[in-house]
């Protein structure tokens, strides 16, 4: 098969998929479990489909290799990767009340947190976009023993398998999971994520980072519910209430506290124009 045909094959599949997900999750949402069995079996299909003709194809290039186990593979994977989490996360999901509920979500959240630090030095590589390493990373039988490896790299099919592909379906997996776990921990406080539709008038126009840092600051003196919230919820709140796109935050806050010089330089902005301002007032 032609490589360009493939690669279209390969979209349309997924849009085809994308569109059999959508209508499981809206004709069963009061069938978690059940629509997740769903999804899970039209997502196998796919794949089986992917992998058969990837057992018969030749890449035709080291670039075209890459491109699939990097952006097309994961596409998929990372969708069999959520379902699966979300059928375990929602079969044993206790009915004890929204205080163990909440409880239960944050415990969740705190799994993928930890997968984050765990992997913290691939995160960025892969969020930066960055292609340094990627013939190594995404390139059958090439991976390099002294970078970090999954221990069950022996038990991947070798001619569908690359040392990191699986890395970022799960890096894939988790942002979706972990939308999913902040409208669940949203639902059970008394509102809706969803249904927050009125636009706030305000907008964040200074740095991102500045947000961050300030809103890290905050978290940390427990200005909010008493220290007994998320980060990751103030962030969500805060992106919706001053129109904001954070990012991956996380990289964010790990490039603050990399800082050589002056690493709360917002915050120490903030102190000296509002200090420069009652000087101004007691002129």
């Amino acid at each position: 098969m032609e490589i360009q045909l493939f690669f279209k094959k390969c979209k349309e599949l997924q849009r085809e998929l994308d569109k059999k997900l959508e209508m499981i999750d809206s004709t069963h949402s009061e069938d978690r479990i059940g629509a997740c069995e769903k999804s899970l079996m039209e997502i196998d299909t796919a794949i089986r489909l992917i992998k058969s003709m990837v057992g018969r194809l030749e890449f035709s290039s080291i670039a075209d290799e890459i491109y699939f186990f990097k952006e097309l593979k994961p596409l998929f994977i990372s969708r069999f990767i959520y379902y699966s989490n979300l059928l375990a996360i929602e079969a044993a999901k206790p009915n004890a009340g929204q205080v163990s509920l909440k409880e239960y979500y944050n415990c969740e959240l705190q799994l993928i947190k930890d997968f984050y630090q765990q992997h913290i030095d691939f995160y960025e590589y892969y969020r930066r976009k960055a292609a340094f390493l990627d013939q190594k990373y995404f390139v059958r039988n090439q991976f390099d023993l002294k970078t970090k490896l999954q221990s069950g790299l022996y038990n991947y099919d070798e001619k569908f398998a690359t040392s990191h592909d699986h890395l970022v379906a799960q890096i894939l997996a988790n942002d979706l999971l972990e939308k999913y776990l902040l409208q669940s921990i949203s639902q059970t406080e008394g509102y809706i994520f969803e249904k927050v539709t009125d636009r706030s008038p305000l907008n964040w126009s200074a740095s991102k980072s500045g947000l961050v840092e300030l809103l890290y600051a905050l978290h940390q003196t427990c200005c909010f519910n008493g220290g007994n919230i998320e980060f990751s919820e103030v962030i969500r709140f805060t992106e919706k209430s001053l129109n904001v796109n954070l990012g991956n935050f996380y990289k964010t806050l790990h490039e603050i506290k990399s800082r050589k010089i002056n690493r709360t330089k917002f915050l120490q902005l903030l102190n000296d124009n509002l200090n420069q301002l009652f000087a101004d007032c007691d002129q």
